[in-house]
């Protein structure tokens, strides 16, 4: 049992001010594996002083010191790779192959923003006009659950190699993740007060970020509701706000895949992160004259995702993070077979042999319309819809008739025609053919999917205003 009671405020671990304790649950079997003591808004207040004391002086830092400080946060979270995964197995119930992953971005994001910053550009000037890029200023840092270390450290990334301090408000169901991170980032000798953490709830913690004027930016990841909150909220003291907030991600297969390629990879889009991914392909729309031959590969494909222990590296899909999300999965599951859709594997209930604990079937529906719950709606769990199309420009419309514009990706042989229903989807990023990644490349959505991006010069250049000087 571990039992966590302090907060990281002004280069120390402290004792919470705040009371509320909050036992941890592992997601495989249901028990109490830790307790954490939650921050109040006493807490916040003194991390959000800490954060603006620092920045005075870190505010005026050179190029050259911010790229040291990343160079250091990166030394010291890569010392911690294997704590930190093994944490998020433990304590989210990430597979342990993604999982690794997902810390290695993290902690690779520290370099990747120390590379943004030497080739963005921070002053211009003609005649006798300069204008300079500056740090807004002390930014609040608010991160979801399922991929706790990745946000953390990209966000924190970007703030520092912008020149600002931050307050984090990660999610109390990643407490043990913060925990093994937060001690790892202490090793960096960072400035005091550059980085404060205090692990606390949304309304609590969060709230008083958002509405504190001495907090100049909100950076946020989760959903749309609290979303559209900080937006409502942070507008009385004019706040700059980051939203990367929900997804619906459409996949299109053309037909001229080759499914024995292409359906495994809609799948691996479909179920990563076991399901918990903003970005996750939720939508397969397929050619209605292959929709036998696409059912059948999936059929086949299937064996390749099994259930299981997410320690174990054999493992493709592991549990729910919470009791919570177990149950929003299950009605989801519900309603669609409610409105018409067949199951076509997976369905309600655990997956035999895991009835305890938080997993559920990896569940594939076909004969989804568009317009039902299931193909509308973020489930953010292992559920693909189906949808099948007629043409070319019905399956860009389908994809784009969502209320979500995050990620989408395009399947077939033909490049040259997969780049130009690519540059036809309303998504921050398209990706053809696999799920790829570039660390320098904007991440952020359209419409609902939230406001901004992150990532490279993107990510830092939201945490900078410009000064204009004349003469």
């Amino acid at each position: 049992m571990k039992t966590l009671t302090t907060h990281y405020i002004n280069g120390s671990f402290v004792e919470s001010h705040g009371r509320e304790v909050m036992d941890i649950i592992k997601p495989t079997n249901g028990q109490v594996i830790g307790r954490v003591t939650l921050a109040d808004e006493e807490d916040t207040r003194r991390a959000i002083a800490a954060a603006k004391t620092a920045f005075v002086n870190f505010g005026r830092s050179t190029r050259e010191e911010r790229a040291k400080i990343l160079r250091r946060l990166h030394e010291a979270a890569s010392a911690r790779l294997a704590d930190l995964t093994a944490a998020m197995v433990e304590e989210y119930g990430g597979i342990v192959q993604f999982a690794g992953l997902l810390v290695q971005s993290g902690i690779d994001a520290f370099l990747a923003a120390e590379q943004a910053l030497q080739e963005l550009p921070l002053t211009r000037s003609w005649g006798k006009t300069t204008v300079t890029l500056e740090p807004v200023g002390g930014a609040g840092l608010i991160t979801a659950w399922n991929a706790n270390a990745l946000f953390i450290c990209l966000k924190l990334a970007s703030a520092v190699a912008a020149g600002c301090t931050v307050v984090i408000k990660p999610s109390e169901l990643s407490s043990l993740q913060t925990q093994v991170l937060v001690e790892a980032l202490h090793e960096a000798n960072l400035p005091k007060g550059l980085l404060n953490v205090v692990t606390g709830r949304g309304n609590i913690v969060g709230a008083e970020l958002v509405r504190n004027p001495d907090v100049a930016k909100i950076s946020f990841t989760g959903s749309v509701a609290v979303g559209e909150t900080i937006m409502r909220d942070g507008a009385k003291t004019m706040k700059r706000v980051t939203l990367e907030l929900g997804g619906k991600s459409p996949t299109i297969l053309l037909d001229d895949a080759v499914l024995d390629k292409a359906i495994p990879s809609a799948l691996v889009m479909a179920f990563m992160n076991s399901g918990q991914a903003c970005a996750a392909g939720t939508r397969l729309l397929v050619p209605k004259s292959q929709l036998s031959a696409v059912m059948r590969a999936i059929m086949n494909a299937m064996p390749a995702f099994p259930v299981g222990d997410p320690a174990d590296p054999k493992t493709a899909i592991g549990p729910m993070v919470s009791q919570k999300q177990y149950e929003q999965v299950q009605s989801y599951i519900r309603k669609g077979i409610e409105e018409g859709a067949e199951v076509l594997v997976g369905g309600e209930g655990h997956p035999e042999g895991f009835e305890v604990g938080y997993f559920v079937k990896p569940t594939v529906f076909v004969n989804v319309k568009n317009d039902m719950t299931i193909a509308q709606e973020e489930i953010f769990g292992p559920v693909l819809s189906v949808i099948a199309y007629d043409s070319e420009d019905e399956a860009i419309r389908l994809a784009n008739d969502s209320k979500y514009g995050l990620h989408a990706a395009v399947l077939g042989t033909d490049t040259q025609r997969a780049r130009r229903v690519a540059s036809q989807l309303r998504a921050g990023r398209v990706v053809i053919n696999n799920m790829t990644d570039d660390p320098q490349a904007p991440w952020g959505g359209f419409k609902y999917s939230g406001v901004g991006r992150e990532y490279g010069q993107y990510g830092i250049e939201a945490f900078l205003e410009t000064r204009a000087i004349l003469e």
